[in-house]
């Protein structure tokens, strides 16, 4: 990553453009707080069921809708809404079974509706769930335009469960994202806005417009789940809001990437025109890996085999992400 240094440009960060990761992380804390203690992991909820695990995850797609809105294409959407929920089970070690989604509208729209459960068919069979049903609310005085949300079951053997913690010597297997998911889209929005329209075409690929560059779909990454149980992977991380420091997720030690997979196009054109720091597209978008996983280092080559992922550092004693020369913490 190049940043850009022209001091009469101002700089975007996430927080500017309307959402402080901090904050955000010290009001969920509270909440979490009102609760008490539960069997939780960094990713799901987990209620002992007898002999497995009923676990849960909710999530929606964030102002990605807001490009899906301006372009009139809400076609892909209902895929990032199973995404995000399955991906974090995923990372549980849980596998998704069943799904329930929440639409809220301001008034009835049939191509919405109908588009978004396109969208959704698509994700379920991706990731082989079973829509329960959900619910369609039409609140003209609460939502404008409309905000869509999901939940998902998933059941786990115990032993499926990752113990969610890494240890010094482990190495690191990452695996390609889809482009910018569904996080960092209020930093991408505005940085990208500046000088183009989302009909323009993306300037690094112009066989795509710009909205549909960020309107790739989230990757769903189910099918990791099997391998990664035959393989003894100990954590993962969906690197989602926040971005790579969520492998902090999978305990106290330092991650060092020292070979991270490649940059894609979009994340430059964000960088460049919100004239955005290497550090701050590091914190807030997943800068092409979607999905890190943590496992000793006689089994990472086996895991790779298996999958499209690729060894892209180890972890080490310390609290920290080092990548790309940058410290995260």
């Amino acid at each position: 990553m190049t940043e850009t240094d022209d001091a009469d440009e101002e700089r975007l960060t996430y927080a500017e453009t309307g959402v402080d990761i901090e904050a955000s992380e010290d009001a969920t804390a509270a909440l979490l707080e009102a609760f008490g203690s539960g069997l939780r992991t960094e990713y799901a909820g987990l209620i002992d069921i007898g002999d497995r695990y009923l676990a849960l995850a909710t999530d929606g797609v964030g102002t990605k809708l807001l490009i899906a809105e301006a372009i009139a294409d809400f076609s892909t959407i209902g895929i990032d809404c199973i995404a995000m929920n399955v991906n974090d089970l995923v990372a549980a070690g849980v596998e998704p079974v069943a799904f329930v989604d929440y639409l809220a509208i301001d008034e009835p729209d049939e191509e919405l509706t109908n588009q978004i459960g396109e969208g959704l068919a698509v994700g379920l069979e991706q990731a082989d769930l079973t829509m329960l049903g959900g619910e369609t609310a039409v609140m003209p005085e609460v939502v404008t335009g409309f905000d869509l949300a999901g939940t998902c079951a998933g059941l786990a053997e115990p032993d499926d469960v990752f113990d969610g913690d890494a240890r010094v010597g482990d190495v690191l297997v990452g695996f390609p994202s889809n482009g910018i998911h569904s996080n960092g889209l209020t930093l991408a929005r505005e940085a990208v806005t500046r000088t183009h329209d989302y009909t323009d075409a993306f300037p690094l690929d112009p066989e795509v417009t710009i909205a549909e560059e960020l309107l790739r779909p989230t990757r769903i990454y189910t099918d990791l789940l099997e391998p990664m149980h035959d393989h003894g992977v100990r954590a993962a991380a969906h690197v989602t809001g926040g971005g790579w420091t969520n492998l902090l997720r999978m305990g106290e030690c330092e991650y060092v990437i020292d070979d991270p997979l490649p940059v894609q196009p979009i994340f430059e054109f964000v960088q460049e025109e919100g004239n955005v720091t290497d550090e701050e597209m590091h914190r807030t978008f997943n800068m092409g890996t979607g999905f890190v996983v943590s496992l000793s280092e006689d089994q990472a080559a086996d895991l790779v085999a298996a999958t499209d992922g690729r060894v892209i550092g180890h972890v080490a004693d310390g609290d920290s992400v080092e990548i790309r020369g940058l410290s995260l913490s």
